[in-house]
């Protein structure tokens, strides 16, 4: 067991002390966070075989990882919310018994850090001294993590000096769960490799993380999903503010006003692209906050304030090209981490769908020879002379379809610099939202923009959000919706049901609902009989953005309609409507419709998803009941009255 180092916030020295005695390092090194420090990280593990390191002038600063093949993604099946009652936990989330699954873990903890060296990383979830920001302290065997961490969330002494004698943050311990014995070498990639040694546990009535057994994304990033939004939706529940899973933008007027939107989306439906968007209106301009998470708290003056808590970007590799998303690419080249991605002859990186060709030969994600498709020049195989349909019949990828990017914010090109930092007119308070986006991949039924009646009819909205499943995971669930309220579904710190009261009450908590966001609910994917996209997404979305800030201006009118208010086809601005991807008009009419039919089916399944999380709560054995109520009366008298007008 190695030296505890003195702190002089006694908390934060007891929670070294305590996974120091049961986890046995062979040394402690608390993360300073200085770049001299992360370059010596980076490069040591160069030496150990765990990082290849790109070549510098291509990439400046940049390196590659590869990943164990059991150690790829969130593991959900494996991720617990551990509240007492297993009622609180909710309907969406895996439960067990805290006292039983601390006494389970730390069980494995047990030397489970001997022969490696333990990381003490004191982090910031969001600039440090903003009101909104929370603090952390994660302990790993990880040196991966400690420099992933280093450019997702704020770290090192600054942090420590904040938190000072007394200063409160969520204790977080992570394990790759790999020990060695004395001589024994490491390998690239250490993790337990069964799936059931890997844990990945909330505690929400202690504030602590515990994670054990995988090394990969948000699985050790404590910061990440686990922090900033499982514990943290917590956190606000019971403090009064939100913590959701949305993006932050600045969109600017040609006549400089500032408008400030946060969305969420469901995965796959276009989130970082909107984040980092190119707008095809002429004067109009957009900046990025966040790309995936935001905390909003309220101000004095009723309006939601938001900070985006992390400090770079985990990106999804597969999909992100010039043609999606070139300022992400951009965010990229220099300072980067890249995990299961291809490794090119000149020591660069590449993926599929990257827009850009795939180099003669190469190296995927798994270590193994790779080249180029002998009919694609965008695609790779595992043998030389592969064509496209060969490749695609082997269910071959050369960069794992979850391989990833973690890229430093300050290097997007399109940064709002004062709100990433947390600043709006010169004071630290987060910014203030003007609308609230959900969305989903829908070919059909819902319009492309669709502006809540009131507060509580877009919690509805949120409620219900979701998208088609399209992937053939499970084949016999393609076309169906799979629900994803507020793109939450695996991100709940608590009770879903408990969630959307919580929502709720944010109105009528206020001190002036009228100033808060106006909500909307967004759809980019509606398609023909045929198959064809009717909107074409990306630049062209501004000019749905254009009409929410026209309608918060109160510039144009709407269709007011069952489901929502709805634009006239004639206020979506097609101004500057060239392109590889044009609108058409004839589309356009057709996506600002009413679907009644389409609608009174899916009114009928968001009633399902509302009985499903209410039954499973009345199956709760804490709650001896067969009828209970947890999903809000509110929300029910929404969808009744949505039924009874479409109906009419």
């Amino acid at each position: 067991m190695a030296t505890t180092p003195k702190f002089a916030n006694a908390k934060v020295a007891a929670w070294v002390d305590k996974w120091n005695k049961i986890c046995t390092p062979d040394k402690i090194v608390v993360v300073k966070g200085t770049a001299a420090e992360h370059k010596a990280i980076c490069e040591m593990m160069v030496k150990n075989g765990q990082f290849i390191k790109l070549n510098q002038k291509l990439r400046p600063g940049c390196y590659l990882a590869r990943s164990h093949e059991s150690d790829v993604a969130r593991v959900e099946g494996r991720t617990f919310i551990c509240s007492k009652r297993e009622i609180d936990a909710g309907p969406t989330n895996h439960w067990m018994d805290p006292v039983e699954m601390k006494k389970k873990m730390e069980k494995a903890y047990k030397g489970c850090m001997k022969g490696r060296t333990m990381y003490v990383i004191p982090f910031a979830m969001g600039p440090i001294g903003n009101p909104i920001t929370q603090y952390g302290i994660e302990i790993t065997d990880s040196p991966y993590v400690v420099v992933n961490m280093n450019i997702m969330t704020r770290t090192g002494d600054a942090v420590i000096k904040h938190l000072g004698k007394t200063g409160d943050f969520i204790p977080c311990i992570h394990s790759v769960g790999a020990p060695l014995k004395k001589g024994q070498k490491d390998v690239a990639w250490p993790c337990a490799k069964r799936i059931e040694d890997k844990y990945i546990t909330q505690f929400p009535e202690d504030r602590e993380i515990w994670s054990f057994g995988s090394g990969y994304g948000g699985n050790a990033l404590l910061g990440k999903k686990c922090f900033a939004l499982r514990i943290a939706s917590k956190l606000a529940k019971d403090e009064g503010w939100m913590a959701e899973h949305m993006l932050i933008l600045t969109l600017t007027s040609p006549e400089g006003k500032k408008y400030h939107v946060t969305a969420a989306f469901p995965s796959a439906c276009g989130k970082t692209n909107l984040a980092m968007m190119l707008p095809k209106l002429p004067g109009w301009k957009l900046e990025t906050i966040g790309d995936d998470i935001a905390w909003l708290k309220p101000g004095e003056d009723g309006r939601l304030y938001a900070i985006n808590p992390e400090n770079g970007f985990f990106g999804v590799a597969p999909g992100t090209s010039m043609d999606s998303n070139p300022n992400a690419l951009h965010s990229c080249t220099k300072g980067t981490i890249f995990t299961n991605v291809v490794l090119t002859p000149d020591g660069d990186i590449w993926w599929e769908d990257m827009g850009i060709k795939a180099p003669k030969e190469g190296v995927d994600w798994k270590g193994n020879p790779c080249y180029v498709c002998a009919d694609d020049p965008y695609r790779m195989g595992p043998k030389p002379g592969m064509t496209k349909k060969e490749i695609k019949e082997a269910g071959y990828v050369a960069a794992h379809k979850n391989s990833r990017f973690t890229a430093p914010a300050q290097n997007c090109p399109v940064l709002d610099k004062d709100g990433f930092n947390g600043v709006y007119e010169g004071k630290p308070v987060g910014v203030p939202i003007d609308a609230i986006l959900f969305g989903g991949r829908r070919p059909s039924t819902i319009p492309l923009v669709n502006e809540a009646k009131s507060w509580t009819h877009g919690v509805f909205m949120g409620s219900a959000a979701g998208s088609e499943i399209t992937a053939a995971v499970i084949s016999d669930k393609i076309g169906q919706v799979r629900r994803d309220p507020m793109a939450m579904l695996p991100f709940f710190g608590y009770n879903v049901a408990d969630y959307f009261q919580h929502w709720l009450e944010m109105e009528r908590t206020s001190a002036d609902a009228t100033k808060l966001p106006k909500i909307y609910f967004v759809n980019w994917f509606r398609k023909t009989p045929k198959g064809e996209f009717m909107w074409p997404g990306f630049g062209d979305n501004s000019r749905v953005l254009k009409w929410i800030c026209d309608r918060i201006e109160g510039k144009v009118g709407c269709v007011k309609t069952p489901i929502g208010n709805l634009p006239k086809a004639a206020d979506i601005s097609l101004e500057n409507n060239t392109g590889k991807d044009v609108v058409n008009p004839k589309f356009l009419k057709e996506i600002v419709k009413v679907d009644k039919a389409g609608w009174l089916e899916e009114i009928k399944t968001i009633g399902e998803s509302y009985d499903e999380y209410d039954a499973k709560a009345s199956k709760d054995n804490q709650t001896k009941s067969t009828t209970a109520r947890r999903v809000p009366k509110a929300l029910r008298e929404i969808l009744a009255s949505v039924t009874a007008e479409l109906k009419k």
